[in-house]
């Protein structure tokens, strides 16, 4: 399998037609998501060694998260399909894609989000899209189980990544990373929180290996929040917390998959506090100019840690998916900066102030 590419880009479905369920071209509804820059990490030394570290930067996506690659295909089917209504359970960065998607298909959407627990970057998102956002007065959990009852029985679609299509947009993702490198990564870093996404990177570095176009896969290491972590606890949690919204889930829908995931590659699943998320947050921001939302630092902050343990090592390559743009939530960078000065329109002061 080649996976050079020339010309334009035109998104994940046209772009690796070959290796994705087939769709009509009519139905392909697309935004050009895909082809996210992998950015390597060059002021980190100091908490990765000699371990080379890249960021896969899927905030850069249409809606600005990486929710689009499963969304693009998940939408197009549903539409070859002659459904004209999509549904999904939420904190925030699947409403915002499915109502961006099925917008551009010309369908409907309705997306429910735990009341209170969305960040209004991400529910702004589907509310200017035409979405119908139903505030749900409980979890995520508790918003899944009502999408899988309604669409047993009504005519829509549910695009959460229960939807097997989903899974086999977001596998697009490990095709560009070793597209980019040239080889596979030894080791994958990823938030976990309804656990898909690990669950397609993990079948997409598996498809490359069967193809023989890498040698192997790399290990597959997810980091859930402390108070989110019903995998490693190895039950679910009735009352997630964490200022990770975007992972703040108790029983996660991929959760074998995951587990397969963690398994057959040798890999972890493990967790992070909130202070070690939100300093990982810091530091990608201010050392690295990269701004992501608060759960994509999970996969940094599993880094540090695995660094600390020696699990990663000298000569390793790491890649660490940062699964959404940090405007997400702006709250949240508002609430962990220093707060601005107020200064007059003075020379003397203003240069004081800059400490001059």
């Amino acid at each position: 399998m080649a996976l050079s590419r020339k010309g334009l880009w035109r998104g994940i479905i046209r772009e690796f037609a070959e290796h994705l369920p087939p769709v009509g071209e009519d139905a392909v509804t697309t935004l050009l998501e895909g082809n996210t820059p992998l950015v390597e990490a060059v002021n980190l030394k100091d908490v990765t060694g000699r371990t080379r570290l890249f960021f896969k930067f899927e905030g850069l996506n249409p809606t600005g998260s990486f929710k689009d690659r499963g969304m693009t295909l998940a939408v197009s089917k549903a539409r070859e399909e002659g459904s004209r209504a999509v549904i999904c359970a939420s904190t925030g960065n699947t409403s915002a894609s499915a109502a961006a998607y099925a917008s551009r298909a010309g369908m409907k959407a309705y997306v429910l989000v735990p009341e209170g627990n969305v960040a209004l970057g991400k529910l702004s998102q589907a509310m200017i899209h035409g979405a119908m956002v139903l505030e749900v007065r409980g979890s995520f959990d508790d918003a899944l189980a009502v999408v899988k009852e309604v669409t047993k029985n009504y005519p829509v679609t549910m695009v959460n990544s229960l939807n097997p299509y989903r899974i086999e947009g977001q596998k697009t993702a490990a095709f560009e990373v070793c597209e980019y490198l040239g080889y596979n990564p030894t080791h994958h870093f990823l938030p976990v929180g309804n656990a898909g996404n690990i669950t397609a990177y993990w079948k997409g570095y598996e498809e490359l290996r069967e193809r023989r176009v890498v040698s192997e896969s790399p290990r597959m290491m997810g980091f859930q929040a402390e108070g989110a972590a019903p995998i490693v606890r190895g039950e679910p949690v009735l009352n997630p917390k964490t200022v990770a919204t975007a992972i703040k889930i108790g029983n996660p829908a991929s959760w074998q998959g995951a587990l397969r995931a963690k398994e057959e590659s040798g890999g972890v699943i493990d967790m992070v506090s909130d202070e070690e998320i939100l300093d990982a947050y810091r530091l990608v921001a201010s050392r690295e100019g990269i701004f992501c939302e608060p759960a994509s630092a999970a996969s940094l902050a599993g880094v540090i840690k695995m660094r600390k343990l020696s699990v990663l090592k000298d000569g390793d390559t790491a890649v660490c998916t940062l699964t959404g743009h940090g405007l997400k939530d702006p709250d949240c960078a508002i609430k962990v900066s220093v707060k601005p000065l107020s200064v007059s329109p003075d020379v003397k002061e203003i240069v004081r102030a800059m400490g001059f």
